[in-house]
């Protein structure tokens, strides 16, 4: 199938792999271009606008960092995308965005009678690449159905939640819960070094514990490394917190969150934005540096 690719940050370059190694006849677009990111894309065909990327497409997907970034690629008056797809093109957006804007955003493609659904993810890097993403789709389901196996190049698994907005609510609820396990560990992390302790066996008992979740295990491998190499960046979730704390109404409808959105934002203001997300535990214990 002809398919276009706008957006090749880590997450987009390695689906797109996935895309052109099963065959696909890919045009990308990006709004920066290197070497690490042509050979990660080796073999797809580059445009120099969202609106020429999307030519003569069957699908185009979209993997950008937020509504503003989403709203000028798709709808900017001279070069956006839904200027130059045609009505027979299924649009699909694997970002992850608020609901508010991925309703508009599907408004905007009906008046253009694009078929749209979004099709955020759960995963990060390696998943990408090894094609083990969970994709979490809102839309109708006739359209969700169509495009499922073209998911599947880059995904394990596609659950549709609902209509849009679904998508985006279910990936704010499932980063939320990962954002606050991570502030939960860092900080105690911190208790334990502010008591003098050895730390490993106490994690390693609380794994053995129902409470023990799998990604707590990948936080704790994180952490214990100090590796801290951006997989899911810090000004990442940050900006998913926001927006979960704003789909909530207010922090105050929402404590928790609103108390793990605001470790986050002081990473932020500290310099950590382009870290992994478990950088945070240098705000409350010493850790080695192996990653920067």
């Amino acid at each position: 199938m002809k398919v276009t690719f706008l957006g090749l940050g880590g997450m987009g370059r390695r689906m797109c792999a996935r895309l052109i190694a099963a065959g696909h006849e890919v045009t990308v677009w990006n709004r920066t271009r290197n070497d690490e990111i042509d050979a990660s894309v080796r073999g797809a065909a580059w445009a120099a606008t969202p609106r020429d990327a999307v030519k003569g497409a069957e699908y185009v997907i979209a993997m950008l960092s937020d509504d503003v970034v989403s709203k000028h690629v798709w709808m900017d008056a001279s070069d956006g995308a839904l200027h130059g797809i045609a009505s027979d093109t299924i649009a699909i957006d694997s970002s992850t965005l608020s609901p508010a804007w991925i309703r508009e955003l599907g408004e905007a493609a009906a008046a253009r009678h694009v078929r749209f659904i979004e099709a955020p993810v759960s995963g990060s890097l390696p998943q990408a690449e090894a094609g083990q993403l969970v994709y979490l789709v809102g839309g109708d389901e006739e359209t969700c159905a169509a495009t499922a196996p073209l998911l599947l190049h880059m995904g394990s698994t596609v659950k549709r939640v609902g209509p849009l907005g679904c998508g985006a609510l279910t990936k704010l609820a499932t980063n939320t819960m990962l954002g606050v396990q991570v502030t939960a560990l860092a900080e105690i992390s911190g208790m334990l070094s502010k008591a003098g302790v050895d730390a490993a066996p106490i994690f390693d008992a609380m794994a053995a514990t129902p409470v023990w979740s799998v990604i707590a295990g990948r936080i704790m491998a994180s952490i214990t490394a100090g590796d801290f190499k951006p997989m899911f960046p810090v000004r990442l979730i940050d900006k998913d917190f926001n927006y979960t704390v704003a789909e909530c109404g207010s922090a105050s409808d929402a404590p928790t969150i609103a108390a793990a959105r605001d470790v986050f934002d002081r990473a932020l203001a500290e310099g950590m934005g382009d870290l992994h997300m478990t950088a945070v535990v240098k705000l409350f214990a010493e850790i080695p540096s192996a990653g920067k």
